[in-house]
């Protein structure tokens, strides 16, 4: 098990079982473990997911945006969901870099 804390200091699990579901349903994402966990440290945004979920994002390339969504269940303990690949980035769901 994997463990990378998110911009709110929340532990987030990435299990081998959860890794390989990833991998089974979306086999281009085996080379990105590692951006996976960096995605959720250090991501260029997050986003407001659905039912109470977080995208982190960062940027693979000029239209290339690993997205990885994960939930927070509370200070000490959250979990990834699923991570995909993606051209476009919802900017108007954006909650971090809070905007001026």
């Amino acid at each position: 098990m994997d463990i990378a804390y998110s911009i709110n200091g929340v532990p987030i699990r990435l299990t081998q079982e959860r890794w390989e579901h990833i991998i089974r349903n979306k086999p281009y994402m085996l080379p990105h473990h590692t951006q996976v966990l960096e995605a959720i440290e250090r991501p260029v945004w997050v986003l407001r997911g659905y039912a109470g979920a977080i995208v982190a994002v960062l940027a693979l390339g000029k239209e290339k945006h690993l997205h990885v969504v994960y939930k927070e269940l509370s200070q000490r303990d959250g979990f990834v969901l699923p991570a995909f690949v993606a051209r476009k980035v919802n900017r108007s769901a954006v909650i971090w870099p809070k905007r001026s």
